[in-house]
């Protein structure tokens, strides 16, 4: 699924925020990437998503060599991923209908299938009743959720969370990582960003672990399995 080879970036100023990584993620797996604030986290994600390019190495995903992709697919490319990030980034003038119903419209979804598949993603996340809502009208575990079917509307191959819970309290931290394993078990491939001990210890799923830049660990529940 995806292929992170001997991968390293360093930005204009000098900073190297990769150095030599090399990860393999296959289809299905549950992943944390963990470390703390500096450690490059955030940088891989760019890295996948193309808002940024290597300095070194190359990304492959489903066959496809990143490094290698015209322009003009990039934003194919962008729709087999969904995205949710720690702020949840919620049109605020919108109703939780609209802000799932939103991702849809941008790929040109007919009006009649956005009617079918925003109430079954709001079904899925737990969220039914609230479609007519408004984001302020929401809890913040509330708003995760619907920043989670906005990503999984189009139905992407891999769902990359970045700090889903990082504006979350200890319970609803809990329902949303909940959750991410339910969309898991459905079959899409889950990568979250996290640099929460806690979270990454209560779900016992694969964990990688980068330091300033480093894969210092490869580890899954019961051992470690470190991928070279």
């Amino acid at each position: 699924m995806i292929e992170i080879r001997n991968i390293s970036k360093t930005y204009d100023n000098g900073t190297k925020a990769l150095k030599d990584i090399d990860i393999r993620i296959q289809d299905g797996e549950f992943v944390f990437i963990m470390g703390r604030s500096g450690s490059g986290k955030s940088t891989l994600i760019r890295l996948l998503l193309k808002e940024a390019e290597p300095s070194s190495g190359r990304i492959i995903v489903n066959d496809m060599d990143l490094q290698k992709m015209p322009r003009r697919y990039i934003p194919k490319y962008r729709r087999r991923l969904g995205v949710v990030f720690q702020d949840f980034r919620l049109l605020k003038d919108r109703t939780v209908f609209e802000n799932v119903a939103f991702a849809q419209r941008v790929v040109g979804a007919s009006p009649r299938k956005i009617r079918e598949e925003v109430p079954r993603m709001l079904k899925l996340v737990g969220l039914s009743s609230k479609y007519k809502s408004f984001p302020h009208q929401l809890s913040g575990g509330e708003q995760q959720r619907v920043a989670i079917a906005r990503a999984l509307i189009n139905r992407p191959e891999v769902l990359l969370a970045d700090e889903p819970t990082g504006n979350l309290d200890h319970e609803n931290a809990t329902e949303i990582m909940k959750l991410l394993e339910r969309i898991n078990a459905l079959g899409t491939t889950v990568v979250v960003v996290t640099h929460s001990q806690e979270i990454v210890d209560q779900m016992g799923k694969r964990v990688i672990t980068l330091n300033k830049g480093r894969l210092v660990s490869d580890e899954r529940k019961g051992g470690s399995d470190r991928e070279d």
